[in-house]
């Protein structure tokens, strides 16, 4: 498990209630850095998705790790994506194969609140590093 992601998840984790929780969620996104312009081009932008959301993903071979930028144009999108890049930012391809993100965000409490269309989307963004991380294995 990422230690960025046990840090950001702890607040949620412990929030007493939805609303709570959401806040959360919504302040990881106004935390989450500036993506560059230069790299909202249409091959970031995750398909299936209702809200536009740019997911960059690249590999350090010196590290051996996926590195991850993104951004969203609504904010409860952009805090999810800021808890989706916190889990998989950093780890090695083989790491992050195992990681179930609906398992992680069930243990938020996360997935019986969200929309179908928001389940969808954190789908789409996982599928998305899952895919990069399998090619680069």
């Amino acid at each position: 498990m990422n230690s960025a992601f046990e840090a950001v998840s702890k607040n949620i984790e412990t929030a007493a209630g939805w609303q709570q929780k959401y806040r959360q969620i919504m302040l990881l996104g106004k935390q989450l850095p500036v993506m560059p312009e230069v790299l909202k081009v249409d091959d970031a932008l995750v398909k299936g998705c209702e809200s536009k959301v740019w997911l960059y993903i690249d590999f350090d071979h010196t590290e051996n790790s996926l590195v991850l930028a993104g951004d969203s144009d609504t904010r409860i999108v952009k805090g999810l994506l800021a808890l989706i890049l916190a889990l998989y930012n950093g780890l090695t391809p083989e790491q992050a194969a195992q990681i179930n993100a609906y398992d992680e965000f069930e243990r938020l409490g996360l997935i019986s609140h969200l929309s179908p269309s928001r389940g969808n989307g954190i789908k789409a963004m996982v599928d998305k590093i899952q895919t990069m991380a399998e090619q680069k294995q």
